[in-house]
């Protein structure tokens, strides 16, 4: 795991400077505290920080070239697969070795096939490649956006990089706030596509690689590589499709043990961090690494006794972090700084606290995410079953029970009832990607009207949100309605917002984010399944669940999804209402001229005398005007 910065001229007269690589790369120190290096040649220069995962001698330090010196590759990932496609390919036959790492498999697997060689790769990945015979640049991202990979086109030269802070720094770059970014940012609390808070600055999205030329100018051709595919096969039988599934999953976990260093598991007791850490000791035989947990002082958030539960049943050496409204106040400009972006997933700093606790003991954790967009585990799944069941209603009832859900009380509860009803009453009016996306929506678009005042109509220049998942939705080949959704969540929510999560909140300490639940021969086979046999009404995940039954005691196999989030709607009112109305003061907000005051502070009081549950726009809020003071206003 390492951070990456480079840059080529479009000019080959034009050479480039490795002194200026090696000072912004200097920003992200973080991502590679074990090594660095840098390499130039003619019109491209790149720098390397390292985080010694596997082979941790020098024979793996970075850029790493080929035999030859003709080929050069800065690489941060892991290829799960490495050795097994050294063999395939006959690689140690045909090129002198040195290393034992798979960035050397990568560089010469290239050498072999031409950029066809990504397509090859399982695991997680951020990668530049520079074909000094052809004066060409090849950047590539992993097929679900674990690694991160940023570029720019300035000043005739495309900039690339692990972190968007190191591309600030660009001379004579000039930052400006990306107004469509901030349009979608208040629709999910978080940034979707392409996109990135700062104009001109872009991510290389999930499955797409980039072909850099460069000559007399320069050219830039964005490919995709890896489009995920969903059939509508009926499973052969349930026994017969759950025995599958339990040797895939065991594969999984396996093929990502793979490490010269200690591997741990965030260890949250729902189903799938469960289930990872069940499986790994069934891989190792034994129960001697480290799990660690988030626990809150509100019961309907706290999910470290179920965690608590699986460790003792399994045998690991456990550890739980606390996590107050003191750990946001003292942490969130810092982890905010880590981000670079506005971001306000609830999960982000308890996962910040977990990884800084957990880098004491390990250098690797496995994670859960992605369990939910390969088994289908979200409530939203199963509101897409409910609803085809609802509209079968009289519509007389329908209206009946709309009315009676408007009415519900409001409460500060984790997922609590009237959330749910409220958001699945509101869908039921739509079309089925249309009311997924309601599930995430955070501002509605009118209320987005009212909050910001930019120079153009975002609706008309951009249009909704929800437009997203709408046309994502009708451009899917291949499965069910249900299949449809999945794609959906494995395109926007997984890269954009749980992969941000789990890598920037990791990386801040040195530590690697592994995803199990992403290996391809696992992803491949649950995408080729029916999505309506994948859940039921009484049970999300069925396979997965069916499968671990050996594995896991029955009251975390039975538990109620939860979900990591912190339970700020009810800090708001008090542990943290000073510093939420420091920050969105008419005062503050002074700084954030798109940003309409007097809308904020109707919201403010709103939540405050109880009219309305607004923890997710406050908290959304909050970030964004922390992330613009530390990037514009200081």
């Amino acid at each position: 795991m390492c951070g990456i910065f480079g840059y080529v001229n479009g000019s080959v007269e034009k050479p480039a400077d490795p002194r200026l690589t090696e000072t912004l790369i200097q920003k992200m120190r973080h991502r590679g505290p074990d090594d660095s290096g840098s390499y130039a040649d003619g019109n491209y220069a790149v720098s390397h920080l390292r985080l010694s995962i596997i082979d941790l001698s020098r024979n793996g330090h970075q850029p790493m070239l080929n035999a030859a010196r003709t080929a050069c590759i800065a690489f941060n990932g892991e290829i799960y697969n490495f050795r097994e496609l050294k063999a395939k390919y006959g690689l140690g036959d045909k090129f002198p070795f040195v290393s034992k790492t798979d960035s050397e498999v990568v560089l010469y697997l290239y050498e072999r096939l031409g950029p066809d060689f990504v397509r090859e790769l399982n695991g997680m990945f951020a990668l530049a490649i520079w074909d000094g015979r052809r004066k060409q640049l090849l950047l590539a991202r992993d097929r679900f956006g674990i690694k991160p990979l940023f570029y720019t086109i300035h000043d005739g030269a495309l900039w690339f990089s692990s972190e968007i802070k190191s591309l600030l720094g660009i001379p004579g770059f000039r930052k400006e706030v990306c107004f469509k970014a901030v349009h979608n940012y208040f629709s999910f609390d978080y940034i979707p596509g392409e996109e990135t808070a700062f104009e001109n600055i872009k991510e290389v999205r999930p499955g797409f690689m980039l072909r850099v030329g460069t000559g007399e100018s320069l050219s830039v051709k964005p490919e995709r590589y890896w489009t995920p595919r969903y059939g509508q096969e009926k499973p052969r039988s349930v026994p017969e499709t759950v025995a599958e599934v339990q040797e895939l999953l065991v594969g999984a976990v396996k093929s990502q043990l793979i490490s010269d260093v200690p591997v741990g598991v965030m260890l949250s007791g729902g189903m799938d961090s469960s289930t990872l850490t069940a499986l790994m000791a069934h891989v190792r035989g034994d129960a001697d690494f480290h799990t660690f947990s988030i626990g809150f002082d509100e019961p309907s958030f706290d999910e470290s006794p179920y965690a608590e539960i699986v460790a003792k049943e399994i045998g690991t050496t456990h550890h739980a972090v606390k996590i107050t409204a003191q750990t946001v106040r003292d942490n969130l400009e810092r982890y905010l700084s880590f981000i670079d972006e506005p971001y306000a997933d609830g999960s982000a700093i308890p996962t910040f606290m977990l990884a800084q606790e957990a880098r004491k003991f390990v250098t690797v954790l496995l994670s859960g995410e992605g369990g939910d967009e390969v088994f289908a585990g979200y409530d939203t799944h199963k509101a897409y079953l409910v609803n085809r069941l609802y509209k079968k209603i009289p519509k007389p009832a329908r209206w009946l029970v709309a009315q009676a859900v408007a009415r519900l009380p409001v409460s500060h509860r984790k997922l609590s009832f009237d959330f749910k009803a409220k958001k699945f009453i509101r869908g039921t009016n739509f079309s089925v990607p249309h009311s997924h996306y309601l599930w995430r929506e955070v501002f509605t678009e009118e209320e987005k009207k009212e909050l910001l005042r930019v120079p153009l109509d975002l609706e008309r220049a951009y249009g909704p949100s929800f437009g997203l998942f709408v046309d994502l939705y009708a451009a899917a080949e291949g499965g069910d309605e249900l299949n449809k959704l999945l794609q959906i969540d494995c395109s926007f929510h997984l890269p954009d917002d749980l992969m941000i999560k789990n890598d920037r909140m990791t990386m801040a300490h040195s530590l690697e984010a592994r995803v199990p639940f992403t290996d391809y021969p696992l992803f491949d086979y649950m995408a080729n399944i029916a999505g309506t046999s994948k859940i039921k009404l009484n049970m999300s995940k069925l396979f997965m669940k069916k499968a671990m039954a050996p594995f896991l005691p029955e009251r975390i196999l039975k538990k109620k999804k939860v979900g990591l989030e912190m339970p700020y709607s009810k800090w708001f009112l008090a542990e943290l209402k000073d510093i939420l109305c420091d920050h969105l003061s008419p005062e503050s907000l002074a700084r954030i001229p798109f940003l309409d005051a007097a809308c904020v502070q109707r919201i403010i009081r709103d939540h405050m005398e109880g009219r309305r549950d607004y923890g997710r726009e406050l908290w959304g809020l909050l970030n964004f005007a922390v992330w613009h003071r530390l990037y514009f206003s200081s």
